[in-house]
């Protein structure tokens, strides 16, 4: 039997555990309330810069030296940056949950940011903005996002800017990570063979001298703006993003947009998928999806085809999603929407970095534990009557963005905009 236990320091840092006896690794992350919301257009890209200078030395241990000590014990060290969200996580044996937590803590207190380090992963931070660039179908997303979040800081792009992060200092560096990597806005999640009095303690040692948290995000919410955008660009295909206002994470309507979004775009046996790709052979890839954050949500269909098809493209979704405004799910469409998303839930389940994202997400965004059996009620109370209102909501004409990138101009994509 799993067991959940949560634990909040005295400087506010949160700890949560699942422990699960039936494995001998555990994952380990340290979620920090901080990602390019939290930046305006001159530093954007900051988040994602200390995520890297955080593995580039600390005053105990050299970049080799942070690498080699989880090669040695067969793990795995990573980070990810996000738009409200900064994680470094671990997977390791279970008897080496020490090192996880002393590796960790050295890199949340005592990275010393050198300047020689600092401008050469400026230069790979480049690289990588340039490779987003040159791939279509990521840059997109970003694309869509600047227009649609238009304004707010939501709409700028994690890994920022060429401009932006080459204006960056040490200086702006630190300032961000003095303010947000603290206290409050931490959340360390393990989940795995581990025992919650041992785990406390050793964060107790190793993080009890981190000073709390001071203020709030100081951010309100965004309004998304409904327009066409295009960058008119030499390619063999015309990516495009269809997207509304969507949910937040807390939102109890979510769980009708999970089904709404399974049956819609979710998967090979989908209305989209074989309506554009597997009986009219429209595009290769085609699939929806939804983005939740704090106090906003996107509802987004991605499709790339060809400039000549966009018409027709453009044609076959808006008909889908007419009739997911108009009619309701029969009850095989909904039962097996539902068995769908509880299988792939149930599948997931089986991973600890999983569960260990799961812990965190549930805290920072509903600020309590959200057991399997309680997202699997609120799934199996939906009823076809409320995916149809989620619809009707969420797929308004007036809330519809479209982005688009490649050989194709914003009169071909407003011209052919059919009505929702």
């Amino acid at each position: 039997m799993n067991t959940y236990r949560k634990t909040v320091m005295d400087n506010g840092i949160t700890v949560i555990s699942e422990e699960i006896d039936r494995v001998r690794s555990l994952s380990l992350g340290v979620w920090v309330n901080c990602g390019s919301r939290n930046e305006e257009h001159k530093t954007n890209g900051a988040a994602h810069f200390i995520e890297h200078m955080l593995f580039k030395g600390t005053k105990r241990r050299t970049a080799f030296d942070i690498a080699s000590e989880i090669d040695s014990v067969g793990g795995i060290l990573n980070a990810c940056t996000g738009k409200e969200l900064t994680s470094f996580y671990v997977k390791i044996p279970d008897y080496h949950l020490p090192l996880a937590i002393d590796l960790l803590a050295d890199l949340l207190k005592d990275s010393v940011f050198d300047p020689e380090e600092m401008e050469k992963e400026k230069s790979v931070i480049l690289q990588e903005i340039r490779m987003v660039e040159d791939t279509p179908d990521d840059f997109i997303h970003d694309f869509f996002g600047k227009a649609f979040w238009d304004g707010h800081p939501l709409s700028l792009p994690v890994l920022g800017t060429e401009d932006s992060v080459r204006g960056i200092g040490r200086e702006t560096l630190l300032d961000i990570f003095n303010r947000y990597y603290r206290g409050s806005r931490l959340v360390l999640t393990v989940a795995g063979r581990l025992r919650h009095n041992e785990l406390v303690s050793l964060v107790g040692e190793a993080l009890g001298s981190v000073t709390p948290a001071e203020g709030g995000n100081g951010q309100g919410a965004p309004t998304p703006v409904a327009k066409v955008a295009v960058l008119e660009k030499d390619l063999e295909q015309v990516h495009m993003i269809i997207g509304s206002p969507g949910h937040t994470f807390s939102d109890p309507a979510r769980y009708a947009g999970f089904i709404m979004n399974t049956v819609l775009g979710g998967s090979m046996s989908s209305r989209l998928f074989q309506e554009v790709r597997e009986k009219r052979g429209l595009a290769y890839a085609v699939h929806s999806y939804l983005v939740s954050y704090r106090d906003a949500g996107m509802f987004g269909i991605y499709v790339g085809t060809a400039d000549e098809k966009v018409g027709e493209v453009l044609d076959v979704i808006f008909d889908e999603l007419r009739k997911l405004k108009a009619d309701l799910l029969t009850d095989k469409e909904l039962f097996s929407a539902k068995e769908q998303i509880k299988g792939r839930f149930l599948l997931s389940m089986e991973s600890t970095d999983t569960r260990m994202t799961r812990l965190a997400k549930n805290e920072i965004y509903l600020g309590r534990h959200l057991s399997f059996d309680e997202a699997i009620a609120n799934l199996e109370a939906v009823s076809a009557e409320e995916v149809r209102g989620v619809a009707r909501t969420l797929l308004n004409k007036d809330a519809v963005s479209v982005a688009a990138i490649g050989r194709v101009t914003e009169r071909d994509i407003t011209a052919n905009m059919p009505d929702l």
